[in-house]
């Protein structure tokens, strides 16, 4: 099965209508849709798209995972070490914070073999790997 991700920012872009980029990248949902990718994502980027949305957009959202919109990974406990040390390879201080949302993605792109990403983070999405060292690739 071919997944993209779907991080943060898209949601955020796709459910508040006002958003600048909410029509492109309402056409590159249903793009990647039309071309047989499922969209996945995992808890922290919900929580964090759902704390930045309004609450109208943050209700849209919910529901729309709830009816199946996206494959929703949890974090294995057992993985979070690892993660922690991710962040932290990745973070630059003063600079870029690898947050859980964003390390969380790319735990998910190891599990589901997947290096096809949505996001308006590319300056991060560019320069993380996945733990296997394969590069994602921005939709």
């Amino acid at each position: 099965m071919k997944y993209a991700l779907l991080d943060t920012s898209v949601m955020v872009a796709f459910f508040d209508i006002k958003e600048e980029r909410h029509e492109l990248y309402k056409s590159k949902l249903r793009v990647a849709q039309t071309h047989g990718m499922h969209l996945a994502t995992t808890w922290p980027c919900i929580a964090e798209a759902s704390y930045i949305l309004s609450p109208s957009g943050h209700f849209a959202l919910l529901n729309w995972i709830a009816s199946g919109g996206a494959l929703v990974n949890d974090i294995d406990l057992a993985d979070l070490p690892a993660m922690v040390n991710y962040m932290q390879t990745y973070t630059e201080p003063g600079k870029s914070l690898a947050d859980l949302a964003d390390v969380s993605l790319v735990w998910l792109g190891q599990k589901l073999d997947c290096t096809h990403i949505l996001t308006e983070d590319r300056r991060d999405f560019l320069r993380y790997r996945l733990p296997d060292g394969r590069a994602f690739e921005i939709l």
